[in-house]
């Protein structure tokens, strides 16, 4: 209990340091005030990106999974199936198993951002280890916390919505935080990756994270797509600044599909 305690009270703090920042972003980990009464508590432990303009996160706020979902996120990329990448190091070699089965858009987006390279050469931007180890993020092009990708064709930011299967659930839901009676099918074990993004559920575009404890109170509020299984004590002893060699796709590329 003393550890969740501090861990919740790091988070608030880092919570109101993006928030004071201009060049900054904020998050939060909690549920909306209709699902929720804890949200000045547990909101606190957020891995945070760069905040989309209104007009991008709406065009890519998909409703709860339904008989009408299909038709919403078939314009986003995604893996249908698994795959593995390894993730180059100075260190060594990680592997992570990418879950396209439960997180198919969330895994889609980060698999097209492997193959097109966008991850090599990027440093770890946020590495949180006290007082309780937290994450390691990165993935940002701008190295600061701020940046997205920025996608070719249309020369705007690529934003996905927020995608969570609940435990027991067939589909995923789409751009809503999960009450806190649900818990999702893919959880913030330690190794886990997931999504950064900003206070929107649909703000994630390129930066992610890997879970360096089991921090479960960050489950139905970011999407986790993934895990590392092996290498993961070289995750543990990354540091701010230090960079990613390169990432490459190992296995299952042939389950990426691009958007009909």
């Amino acid at each position: 209990m003393l550890r969740w305690i501090l861990s919740c009270v790091l988070a608030a703090s880092l919570l109101i340091t993006g928030c004071s920042s201009s060049s900054g972003v904020s998050a939060t980990s909690s549920p909306t005030s209709s699902s929720s009464t804890t949200s000045s508590t547990t909101a606190s432990s957020a891995p945070k990106s760069a905040s989309p303009t209104a007009s991008n996160t709406d065009a890519a706020s998909p409703k709860p999974a339904d008989s009408s979902v299909d038709p919403a996120i078939a314009k986003f990329v995604q893996l249908k199936g698994t795959a593995t990448v390894e993730l180059k190091l100075k260190s060594g070699i990680v592997k992570i198993d990418i879950d396209g089965d439960n997180a198919p858009v969330t895994a889609g987006n980060f698999v097209d951002l492997v193959k097109r390279g966008v991850y090599n050469g990027l440093n770890f931007h946020r590495v949180v280890k006290e007082p309780t180890p937290f994450v390691v993020q990165g993935g940002d092009p701008l190295g600061n916390g701020t940046g997205n990708f920025i996608d070719p064709a249309s020369s705007q930011p690529r934003y996905i919505p927020l995608e969570i299967l609940p435990d027991g659930a067939k589909q995923p839901v789409y751009g809503e935080v999960l009450p806190p009676t649900k818990k999702p099918k893919l959880r913030h074990n330690k190794g886990a990756i997931a999504m950064a993004r900003s206070q929107s559920p649909n703000s994630a575009s390129c930066q992610f994270y890997f879970a360096l404890d089991d921090i479960y109170f960050l489950d139905g509020s970011y999407a986790v797509f993934g895990y590392v299984t092996e290498g993961m004590e070289l995750i543990d002893k990354i540091q701010v600044g230090d960079r990613i060699e390169s990432i490459t796709i190992t296995k299952g590329a042939e389950n990426l599909k691009q958007p009909t």
